[in-house]
């Protein structure tokens, strides 16, 4: 009997008014998969990222999690299930310390509680390369920085399956290697990356499959070096769309 995947959108569609942002979106992602989506601006890569996360509702079709429909359940419900994100800007609790926006994740998210989140915490700082940080205020971070706390917060809720949204951009080329590792790290521990990213080169490095959108569809998915050689992905993104 084949297993459910861990995460999955099926049929999909999201309406603002009279804009169809997602029009029958489906995608499967297993457990290890580290799934890339591309696309140009407004082709509904971040709204789809917001209702697997539970963030928005879709308007049509569901959203399942190991083969239960979770399509109703709120952000912090699928938080605890297993389900993280982080956001294209930043959003740390600015008054807080870098352990403490952490410790939010730990706890409230990943429902960790005392020494065990206090160890989870430290692991994590360490994962992303923010341990000498952990006592500095969030709000005195600069952009860089506050897209490592955004991760090491999602981690700190231990999932089973990341949601990216364009955590690469503005870091050097050094920058997003590290990143790269750590998220390969991840992969090998069974972990399942959802990746939206602008930067190509450096999806191409990591991910197993290559997702390309365009005005709320999926237009191309599979092997990355093929997805980004078809004609209709080179006309929408890499053409000059977006």
């Amino acid at each position: 009997m084949a297993t459910a995947p861990v995460l999955a959108a099926i049929g999909v569609k999201k309406h603002f008014g009279a804009l169809t942002v997602l029009d029958g979106v489906s995608l499967a992602i297993e457990k290890g998969d580290v799934v890339g989506i591309v696309g140009p601006n407004g082709a509904g890569k971040t709204t789809l990222l917001s209702v697997l996360s539970g963030a928005m509702r879709p308007d049509g079709g569901t959203v399942e999690f190991g083969g239960r429909d979770v399509t109703a359940k709120s952000v912090a419900d699928r938080s605890t299930l297993g389900i993280a994100r982080t956001h294209q800007v930043p959003r740390p609790f600015a008054g807080m310390t870098v352990f403490e926006n952490v410790l939010v994740g730990a706890t409230a998210g990943g429902r960790r509680r005392g020494a065990e989140a206090y160890s989870l915490c430290l692991s994590v700082l360490d994962q992303c390369g923010m341990m000498s940080l952990a006592n500095r205020r969030a709000e005195s971070l600069g952009l860089l920085q506050r897209k490592r706390l955004e991760l090491a917060r999602a981690l700190a809720v231990q999932p089973s399956v990341l949601l990216l949204d364009e955590i690469g951009g503005g870091l050097t080329d050094a920058e997003c290697s590290a990143l790269v590792e750590t998220v390969a790290t991840l992969r090998d521990r069974g972990l399942a990356v959802v990746w939206i990213e602008h930067i190509v080169h450096v999806l191409m490095q990591i991910v197993n499959r290559l997702v390309c959108m365009d005005a709320g569809r999926v237009i191309a998915e599979g092997e990355p070096k093929e997805v980004v050689n078809q004609a209709a992905v080179i006309d929408a993104y890499l053409g000059g769309k977006g």
